[in-house]
């Protein structure tokens, strides 16, 4: 049975940040994830996490100045520093959560530049790298370009081959399946070829980002072909509900829960 966090980011945002961890503990979650916890005291996050018997299943590193419309850096040349700086930003947060895997953000940059590929090959590395001796796995995420247009990392089969020539144990793959629907299509077969490298999945429904319950997409299919497949880690509902969310939840009830 797949083992689902809630995005709070998206879901729960009817009341603050803090007190969605509280909301999707009642909700029958035993894990969660967001994407930027740095407007918050690390301490903070990991004492709402451990009141409530949360996991926390990932969080995004820090992306840059995200209200301009960055999206991190690591496929920017001239950003180096800053990506390296925020390796730090991220690390008492990770040692406060007890998280296991963070997303490294590509940024947007031309994926046709050689510079571009170049510096992100070697932030990719560097972070994980960086991550290792404190047990963290790095994941990347393609994108799809309608949501973010100009994202670097917009394609899973480049993500693939970067992370088979690479070959660091720690840099995994952040499998999102409604961003490859979009880009691809072929969930399925996708996912039996993938899942080797994956470290963490995210859904929601396509076309409209809503509760995994209908429109494109057979999420109870997927959730029995994870199973099927093997899949031990994280499914993270990175949705945003059509409304309040804890009515929406109906698709969630047979999971609630689940720790194993």
């Amino acid at each position: 049975m797949p083992r689902f966090a809630a995005n709070l980011s998206m879901m729960f945002t009817e009341v603050p940040f803090l007190d969605r961890f509280d909301a999707a503990a009642r909700a029958g979650f035993t894990a969660v994830e967001f994407l930027f916890p740095y407007d918050h005291p690390a301490d903070a996050v990991g004492d709402r996490l451990e009141k409530n018997g949360l996991t926390q299943a990932l969080f995004n590193l820090p992306p840059g100045n995200w209200e301009a419309g960055e999206k991190g850096f690591a496929a920017l040349p001239e950003r180096f520093d800053d990506l390296k700086r925020s390796l730090e930003t991220a690390l008492p947060y990770a040692k406060a959560t007890g998280v296991k895997r963070l997303h490294l953000m590509a940024g947007i940059a031309d994926r046709s530049s050689t510079k571009a590929v170049e510096q992100f090959y070697k932030s990719v590395a560097w972070a994980a790298e960086f991550y290792a001796p404190h047990s963290l796995d790095v994941v990347i995420e393609p994108i799809n370009p309608r949501n973010v247009p100009g994202y670097f990392l917009n394609d899973f089969g480049f993500a693939r081959d970067l992370i088979t020539e690479l070959k660091i144990p720690n840099l995994k793959l952040q499998f999102d399946i409604y961003h490859c629907q979009i880009i691809h299509g072929d969930v399925t077969m996708r996912l039996r070829e993938m899942m080797p490298i994956t470290g963490h999945v995210q859904i929601a429904s396509i076309p409209s980002r809503n509760e995994p319950d209908g429109e494109e997409l057979n999420y109870p299919f997927l959730f029995t072909e994870l199973d099927r497949l093997g899949y031990g880690g994280f499914v993270g509902c990175e949705y945003n509900p059509r409304g309040k969310t804890s009515d929406g939840l109906g698709w969630f009830k047979p999971y609630a829960g689940a720790r194993s």
